[in-house]
Formats: C-alpha cells, structure tokens, sequence
C-alpha cells in the first residue's frame, strides 16, 4: 500500500494531469458481446468481458496515435517499440496492481482475451512473475467494475496516459433517422482519458480518445 501510495504522489507531482470525458455508444458491442459470449466461452475456455474490445481498441489507437505510447526522461520524450497495455487488477486485500499484456497489437480479440483472463487468475492468486508487471506503455483501469459512471484516473509513470472505463448502462438517446430524430434505449458508457499536460495537447488527447470511442461504437468483432 506504501508503494502505491507514493507512486501515485510521485505522479501527481511529476505529471500536470488533464482529463478528457466522453460519452460512448456501445449498443452494438453488447449486442455483438451477448450473441458472441456462449460460443466463445465453448472455443476458448474463458468469459467474453468487455476488457479485450476496449483493450484492442486502445491498441489500435496506439498504433495511429504513437505519441501516446512514451515517457519521459527530463526533457527528452522516449517512443516505445512495442505496445504493452497494463490493465489495472483489484486483489482480494484491497491493494491494486497492473499485469501487463505485452505487444497487444499483435494480438485477435481471442488472444487478447485469454491474456487478460490469465494475468488477473494470477495476479489474484499472488502468482505473477516479474516480466507480467513490467514494461508497460500504457494503462486501462475499470471503473464500470464497482459501477462508477466515470473516474479521474492517475497517470501510471513513467507513463503519459491512463483509461478509465465507466459502467455500462441504458440510457434513452435521440437517435437521427432518414425519417427524422426519434428516442431509443441505448447502451452508453463514459470513457476518461488522463494525460500527461507536458507531452499531450488537447487537440491529440481528443483525437485519441475519439479513435477509441468511435472504434467501439461502430464494433464489428
């Protein structure tokens, strides 16, 4: 808890945070989720969360977006060869910790779902290695897990940029058809991206953030 702590103090210090929220459209990612989950589950062993979407969404955005995908070592900024993406994980104790799925953009939606099923198995049986917390370049955290809409999250140094995923729920939406607006139930989550003001602009934390967004809304598995 001591070494979170001043983690987080250190980041505080070191990092102007800036926070963008958006709200997104995920109706067709749960429709896509609630026909795909029982087959997947069959195929590969593992339950079909929202984690790896959301997780191959960000590593696409990495990959359009690489000057989020750095550090910072004084006044010099540090691009990183490979995309690993820590996935905050709540242990049993009350403590946090980041297992990390390293080169996530090399990996499908089913590679990166046992990944992500694995290193939380382990990270909640006290069994992750060294090598499944380092090197990561970039950080997701759930806020949607205790049902918060959204959250303000601290950057994960030496990282420049922290996700946070609210809770999933219904919600009715205006809804623009050739025939005119009309009012649908809609499946809508808020994401939050905290970056790190001394490396990230407004103009490129929305960008990518909206490459996430818009990854999601139009989901097609």
């Amino acid at each position: 808890r001591r070494i979170i702590a001043d983690h987080m103090v250190m980041s505080k210090k070191v990092s102007p945070h800036v926070t963008n929220v958006l709200e997104v459209d995920v109706t067709k990612l749960v429709r896509w989720r609630e026909k795909n989950k029982d087959v997947f589950f069959r195929h590969e062993g593992v339950k079909l969360t929202y984690m790896p979407m959301i997780t191959e969404a960000v590593a696409k955005a990495l990959v359009t977006y690489p000057q989020l995908n750095v550090s910072v070592d004084g006044y010099n900024i540090l691009f990183k060869k490979h995309i690993n993406i820590g996935i905050a994980v709540s242990l049993n104790d009350g403590n946090l910790i980041v297992p990390v799925v390293h080169d996530a953009d090399h990996l499908n939606l089913n590679g990166l779902a046992v990944a992500i099923d694995s290193l939380a198995i382990k990270a909640r049986d006290n069994k992750l290695m060294p090598e499944d917390i380092d090197g990561g370049t970039f950080t997701i955290t759930n806020f949607g897990t205790f049902k918060s809409l959204f959250g303000t999250p601290i950057i994960n140094q030496p990282q420049v940029a922290i996700l946070g995923v609210g809770y999933i729920e219904k919600k009715p939406a205006v809804i623009e058809t050739p025939e005119g607006d009309t009012i649908a139930i809609r499946h809508k989550m808020y994401l939050s991206l905290s970056y790190d003001h001394r490396v990230v602009d407004g103009m490129l934390g929305g960008n990518f953030l909206h490459f996430i967004a818009d990854y999601l809304e139009n989901w097609e598995g």
